[in-house]
């Protein structure tokens, strides 16, 4: 049987690099870990700190191709996080003019959480505990 250990990182594909850096670390908060240039693919990685237990690389590319990016589209879903405080962090969100949906509630936990996008229309979550 294989035995994975835990999430290692998750990677994440931006248009704008330094839009999406802004994005991740002033506006969501994750602490830079290594921020690197690799000049021959012409890209960014910058490794992200989330609250230190995950890490997120964020990638620059010249021309990826579009994804489809609603939670309900094939393929990988959304990238969910956990918060203490839903209002509280819509607030925040709000005050640097990112939308958020209207709160749902998990049918199965009864759990409330709402959805919003990173500058490319990344899905992601927050999910209330």
């Amino acid at each position: 049987m294989l035995k994975l250990n835990r999430i290692h990182h998750i990677a994440i594909i931006c248009s704008d690099y330094e839009q999406s850096k802004r994005f991740y670390t002033e506006i969501l908060g994750f602490t830079v870990l290594q921020e690197v240039y690799r000049e021959e693919r012409r890209s960014y990685k910058l490794d992200l700190e989330v609250n230190g237990l995950y890490q997120i690389e964020l990638f620059s590319f010249p021309g990826p191709p579009p994804r489809p990016s609603r939670p309900e589209a094939l393929g990988l879903r959304h990238l969910a996080f956990e918060v203490n405080n839903l209002e509280e962090a819509i607030f925040h969100l709000n005050e640097y003019r990112v939308i958020t949906e209207p709160i749902r509630r998990d049918e199965t936990t009864g759990k409330r959480f709402t959805f919003f996008n990173d500058p490319d229309g990344l899905p992601l979550e927050l999910y209330e505990v």
